[in-house]
C-alpha cells in the first residue's frame, strides 16, 4: 500500500531574529533583506564623571561645587573660576519677589523686568567652554559654595539674585559665611554660576 501523497500549495516561513534590546531599538533596515546594527549606547559608566570639589571641570565651563536640588531635578553646579566686577546690583529702586534658592530663575525674572541690573546683565554674559546659560546666583547657591568650595572665592562679599527689599539684596561674605543685606547701588563681586541635571 503506498503512503498518501501530501501535496503544499503554499508554504509561509516566518523567521524571528532576537537582538539585544540596545541594537534592535536603533537598527537600522537599508533594503529588503539587508541589515545594519547602529553602534551601540554606551553603557551609564561612560557618563559624564565630575572632578573633585572646587577642581575646574574641562569642557563644563569652570569649578565643579557639586550636586544640588532644583525643581528640574539633581544638578551639578559649575561656579565661573574668575570673578566679574565690581558692579552694581540695580542702578534704582524696584520690589521684585525672588527665590532665594533658584538665581536662574531670578536672572530670569531681574532680566524681564525694566529696570537696570549690572550684577545681572554681567553674570549673563557671561561665558566659558561654549556655555552661555550662566547667571546671578541666589543667596542659597552662595551659601552652597561658601559650604563645599570657600577656597575657591575671595575672602570678600559677593552679590546673589536675591533680593531683600527694594533697596536692598542678600551678599555672601566669604571671610567668615555671613550674609547681610547691602544697599542695591553698592558695587560688589560678581561669581556667575551654571547648572545642568545630574
Amino acid at each position: 500500500m503506498k503512503a498518501p501523497l501530501i501535496q503544499i500549495k503554499n508554504l509561509h516561513v516566518s523567521i524571528s531574529t532576537f537582538l539585544p534590546e540596545h541594537l534592535a531599538a536603533s537598527a537600522s533596515y537599508l533594503e529588503p533583506s539587508t541589515f545594519a546594527p547602529a553602534v551601540p549606547a554606551s553603557p551609564a559608566s561612560d557618563a559624564l564623571t565630575p572632578p573633585a570639589l572646587g577642581e575646574y571641570w574641562p569642557g563644563q565651563g569652570g569649578i565643579y561645587g557639586g550636586i544640588r536640588q532644583y525643581q528640574e531635578g539633581l544638578c551639578h553646579v559649575i561656579f565661573a573660576t574668575d570673578d566679574l566686577g565690581p558692579y552694581a546690583w540695580s542702578k534704582t529702586n524696584f520690589d521684585l519677589v525672588t527665590s532665594r534658592v533658584d538665581g536662574r530663575e531670578n536672572t530670569e525674572a531681574l532680566n524681564a523686568c525694566d529696570h537696570s541690573n549690572p550684577a545681572v546683565e554681567n553674570a549673563c554674559n557671561y561665558g566659558a567652554d561654549g556655555h552661555c546659560d550662566f547667571y546671578l546666583p541666589s543667596i542659597g547657591e552662595l551659601n552652597h559654595a561658601w559650604q563645599f568650595i570657600p577656597d575657591s572665592f575671595a575672602k570678600e562679599a559677593y552679590w546673589s539674585s536675591s533680593q531683600r527689599s527694594a533697596y536692598n539684596a542678600f551678599t555672601m561674605h566669604f571671610v567668615v559665611g555671613t550674609q547681610y543685606d547691602v544697599g542695591k547701588l553698592n558695587e560688589l563681586r560678581v561669581r556667575p554660576v551654571r547648572r545642568f541635571l545630574r
